[in-house]
Order: C-alpha cells, then sequence, then structure tokens
C-alpha cells in the first residue's frame, strides 16, 4: 500500500514560517490527490491544501490562501508533496496530517476526509504569539 512519511513543523512565533514535507511511495496512479489536513486541539479536523499529482491544480482552504503554498516534486519515484506556510498565526497551531487518495482528481470535495484512504503519522506546528 501507500507509504507517506512526514516532515518539518516544529515552533514559530507569529509571522514566521516553516515547511512541511510529505513523501509518498507504492502507489500506482500517476494522478492522485495530496494534501495536507490539520487538527487543533479540541476542534475536527480540516483540509488545508492539497494538490493533484498530474497537471498540478491546487486548492486552499480560505484561512491559508495568500500565506501557504502546496507544491510537489515527482522527479524521483516518490511523490514529494510541501507545504510553505508564511506568516503564520497562532490560529495555525495545530497537528499537520499529509493525506492521499490514490486516483482521485481533488475537485470540488477536496476537503472531504473521507476521499482519502492514506493517512501520514502527523506532526505538530506551534505558533506563539
Amino acid at each position: 500500500g501507500v507509504q507517506l512519511v512526514e516532515s518539518g513543523g516544529g515552533s514559530v512565533q507569529a509571522g514566521g514560517s516553516l515547511r512541511l514535507s510529505c513523501a509518498a511511495s507504492g502507489y500506482s496512479y500517476s494522478g492522485n490527490c495530496m494534501g495536507w489536513f490539520r487538527q487543533a486541539s479540541g476542534k475536527e479536523r480540516e483540509g488545508v491544501a492539497v494538490i493533484y499529482t498530474s497537471g498540478g491544480s491546487t486548492y486552499y482552504a480560505d484561512s491559508v490562501k495568500g500565506r501557504f503554498t502546496i507544491s510537489q516534486d515527482s522527479a524521483s519515484a516518490k511523490s514529494t508533496v510541501y507545504l510553505q506556510m508564511n506568516s503564520l498565526k497562532p490560529e495555525d497551531t495545530a497537528t499537520y496530517y499529509c493525506a492521499f487518495a490514490a486516483g482521485l482528481w481533488c475537485g470540488g470535495s477536496w476537503s472531504r476526509e473521507g476521499n482519502f484512504g492514506y493517512w501520514g503519522q502527523g506532526t505538530q506546528v506551534t505558533v506563539s504569539s
């Protein structure tokens, strides 16, 4: 099956930047929906940003548009997706999960958790004021 390996995260002051990475392996389709969800303490998990790996279409939550950028590197056998997070705010504090939907075009329902069959272990992002 698909394996996801996350890296990045950490603690930063408001206004700072962090970059998350997620490397996927073991998939068969060339086009997959891959990206990031997050879950803050006491809240439901929410979609942050995803990318369709064939063509590079991207989708963002309104709360992160203009501050976060999702990109991919498919040059190697592994597809790696990056989330560059700039101008971080305390409300961005959460556990961030890499998500992968095999063979799925992201589309209008990109933030639906049930579309994603594979998840990373999660990485903590803490933004202090």
